[in-house]
């Protein structure tokens, strides 16, 4: 018999499963992928996040994966991370789990309390991070790097000389290095250590022009400047000054260096000189940025406070007022910036997730359709495969029938068989059984039937006949199979076993008792395990030998 092709059905199957199946191991790949490029290029790491819903996220460990890498790549863009709350989670997930991204996502997080307002709880984060028993180095230098450039942040300079004299130790990174030595400098500085501050400043002075950093020289030295003045250096804070009015950028930071100029006359006790530089510099500040001029004059107005105090011998505070207010100004600003950006990250939220819902809906209406379209095509294709077999089955039982005649007209069978062939023939209903083919081959076989002696009246076989003339023909065999195997075996069983015993094939038999091949063959090793006989052993042959050794007792 043919076998229905099944590789439509198996596709169509697959193509099903593949449209139901969740997300998960494609945005497990989509997350690799992104961590291999957010350091190197965070905008197309960030593109391919984009594609993600983490609501479809039902791994925990892909929620954090996915939280990490988003803040780390705003971190790589410099941006703040203050709509990056989700980084608490990645950080929760991964303590005790994985140290390497505890370390990455516990920073991350620091830097979120910060730009959120809350220094102290982001500073006892990064402090906790920074003391995890047998951290390794290269794990170290991100939390203490960090812990530092925040407090840099604020001023807060307290313990950092040991923790960049830390970080010089252990980063490899060549290019910190400068940046170290500036933060020691700051240390320094702020710490009323004027003349250790002095000399860090000249060796990186030293190195920025052996780097051949033009930039970088002159930051040091505008630093240099008021280092010089707070270690009372006065003539050689001017003398620098000068000098650097005569490379500097035009109205870049000439309002600095005559307010530098002015600050050292007025300790020198020139208060005329300091007054003169003082509106020098309110000259070049006039064409500066408003935020810029704001900067400006919080040292200004310090400085005309503090030399109106000296000329009247009363503390005049409008100019206290002007700063404090730029101040709150400045501070007012900063926090409708911070909350504008919550609100802005709210927004791309709630448009992201919106278009992810309908998104969403699209696809749930694209895979039912599929799911509808995969349905049909099963149908059609069971269909097909069922006319296909039945097809088969009634062109292997014209075969049978074909050959069952042919071994009749031809006097191929022996005696008996012969006459139980004719009988089968003429008791089923052959010319029903052939017209369910009307081939012309089968038309031929008709023709030929109509030719032999009896008429088969289109009816079943007559079992009982049947039986009779197996019993006439080999002395009794049926009678003795029933009434010693009877109780075990089923009247299909029996009928097989007398079909068997005349000769007939699987095929023939098939033909005779309205069943397919297959089932013949089942029905076949049931009457093995009756028998209790090997699955290949012959059937007949054993009957055969029992009978004999029943007869022989």
């Amino acid at each position: 018999m043919r076998r229905v092709r099944v590789f439509p059905v198996i596709l169509a199957v697959v193509l099903m499963l593949g449209a139901c199946a969740g997300p998960s191991g494609r945005y497990a790949r989509t997350l690799s992928d992104a961590e291999r490029i957010v350091h190197s290029n965070p905008d197309s790491a960030l593109s391919l996040i984009d594609a993600i819903e983490p609501s479809e996220l039902g791994d925990d460990s892909l929620k954090a994966k996915c939280y990490y890498l988003i803040t780390q790549a705003h971190r790589n863009q410099n941006r703040p991370a203050l709509a990056d709350s989700l980084i608490s989670f990645s950080y929760n997930y991964y303590k005790g789990k994985d140290l390497r991204r505890e370390v990455a996502a516990g920073t991350l997080y620091a830097w979120h309390l910060f730009y959120g307002g809350q220094v102290e709880r982001s500073f006892a984060l990064l402090d906790s991070i920074a003391a995890i028993s047998n951290l390794p180095d290269s794990l170290l230098i991100f939390p203490l790097r960090s812990r530092v450039r925040l407090g840099a942040q604020l001023i807060e300079y307290e313990g950092n000389e040991q923790r960049v004299r830390r970080l010089m130790e252990i980063d490899p990174d060549s290019a910190m290095q400068r940046e170290y030595r500036y933060w020691l400098y700051l240390e320094s500085i702020f710490g009323d250590h004027s003349d250790s501050a002095i000399m860090v400043l000249d060796d990186l002075i030293a190195q920025a022009k052996a780097d051949g950093d033009s930039y970088g020289e002159f930051s040091y030295k505008f630093e240099k400047i008021g280092s010089l003045e707070e270690s009372g250096r006065y003539l050689e804070s001017m003398a620098l000054a000068d000098s650097m009015m005569r490379s500097a950028p035009a109205a870049s930071v000439q309002h600095y260096l005559h307010l530098w100029k002015a600050v050292n006359w007025f300790n020198m006790g020139r208060s005329d000189l300091s007054k003169r530089e003082l509106l020098i510099a309110d000259s070049c500040a006039a064409g500066i940025s408003e935020a810029e001029k704001g900067y400006y004059d919080t040292f200004a107005n310090m400085l005309r406070t503090v030399m109106s105090y000296k000329e009247n011998g009363a503390l005049k505070v409008l100019h206290m007022a002007q700063t404090n207010n730029r101040q709150k100004e400045y501070y007012q600003r900063t926090q409708t910036m911070r909350r504008e950006s919550e609100l802005n990250a709210f927004r791309l939220e709630s448009k992201r997730m919106a278009l992810k819902a309908r998104a969403g809906r699209q696809a749930s209406i694209i895979i039912i359709l599929l799911l509808a379209a995969a349905l049909a095509a099963g149908v059609a294709l069971w269909a097909v495969g069922s006319r296909r077999r039945k097809a088969a089955e009634a062109e292997e039982r014209a075969e049978a029938l074909h050959s069952m005649v042919e071994e009749l007209k031809t006097n191929r069978a022996s005696a008996n068989d012969r006459a139980l062939r004719q009988a089968m023939l003429q008791q089923l209903g052959i010319i029903k059984m052939v017209a369910e083919v009307p081939t012309e081959q089968n038309r031929e076989m008709l023709r030929r039937i109509s030719s032999m002696e009896g008429d088969t009246g289109g009816s079943l076989v007559n079992w009982k006949n049947v039986y009779d003339l197996i019993d006439n023909l080999y002395s009794g065999f049926y009678t003795w199979l029933h009434d010693r195997f009877g109780a075990r075996l089923s009247d299909k069983e029996e009928q097989i076993i007398v079909l068997m015993l005349a000769g007939f094939s699987t095929k023939e038999i098939g033909v005779i008792t309205g069943q397919t091949a297959a089932t013949i063959y089942v029905r076949k090793s049931a009457v093995r395990k009756k028998l209790e006989l090997p699955e290949k052993e012959d059937i007949i042959s054993f009957l055969k030998a029992a009978r004999q050794q029943e007869g022989e007792a």
